[in-house]
């Protein structure tokens, strides 16, 4: 029998996303690319602590979780690329749209009882924002370990994003569930979806990569092109631009307001 294509399944992907606000799309990143990432992403977090301070990032209230992966390992950049990442952007919200963030996640392993109740872990909406029914975010969450209830998976409560109110705490405790998918998988959530962090207690850290894009008149969690430098920007294909909020700058200048058309800072069809 033939591999099914992300265009085959587009039709389940979209009913899946709109009914259960969720879908898993395994096999997306090889063992070779998932070993890449998890020692990018380990220089990442030493060069990160390096320049924060340990003290200031715990006291953030987080648990591993790395911004800005980019500034500080340029290989994260090729997330940006992955075809069915673009694809999904394109079908399920829009070819104009950009990435909000990407985060990498280090989960620590804790044991049974102990793990610090934090902002991740405790269930919540990436987009907290109910907009009648129009799509504004999506997430792609990429698990670069296998995501079981022992290494702390995604928790998530089906079908509420549908619903602006909060879950109550019966339903949450009844009806949630463990997102359970081998490493190499992408996870595509609905951002008003409510989820949470699972509690790692496997043994050691659980590697993945959050990634969350919205509709491009919306502002991102960093403003890439001057957290990157232009002179960065300029040397990427000019998709990853554009997913980077390139094309959808605000004008600081009369100079630049009166740029010709395909010099300016905001491009048409960008809205």
């Amino acid at each position: 029998m033939p591999q099914q294509t992300l265009t085959d399944l587009e039709p389940l992907i979209q009913k899946n996303l709109s009914e259960d606000g969720y879908f898993i799309l395994a096999n997306v990143l090889s063992t070779e690319f998932l070993t890449s990432t998890k020692q990018a992403m380990r220089s990442a977090q030493k060069k990160i602590e390096t320049e924060v301070g340990t003290e200031r990032l715990k006291a953030a209230g987080e648990l591993g979780v790395l911004r800005l992966m980019m500034k500080y390992e340029p290989y994260f950049f090729q997330f940006l690329q992955i075809p069915e990442l673009l694809s999904v952007v394109d079908k399920v919200l829009s070819p104009t749209a950009i990435m909000h963030l990407q985060n990498g996640f280090i989960l620590p392993s804790f044991s049974e009882g102990v793990t610090p109740s934090v902002f991740q872990n405790t269930f919540h909406r990436d987009f907290p924002r109910d907009l009648n029914g129009y799509r504004a975010s999506i997430n792609m969450l990429f698990a670069i370990d296998p995501f079981t209830e022992e290494s702390g998976a995604t928790w998530a409560l089906p079908g509420s994003h549908l619903k602006a109110e909060i879950p109550d705490t019966q339903t949450l405790k009844s009806k949630v569930i463990p997102l359970v998918c081998p490493a190499g998988s992408m996870i595509v959530f609905d951002s008003t979806l409510w989820h949470a962090a699972g509690t790692n207690t496997s043994g050691k850290d659980r590697y993945a990569i959050n990634h969350q894009f919205t509709a491009s008149f919306l502002k991102q969690q960093f403003d890439y092109v001057r957290a990157l430098g232009e002179d960065v920007i300029v040397t990427l294909p000019a998709r990853s631009q554009q997913l980077l909020g390139y094309y959808t700058r605000v004008v600081t200048s009369l100079d630049e307001y009166y740029r010709p058309e395909q010099a300016r800072l905001y491009r048409k069809g960008q809205g």
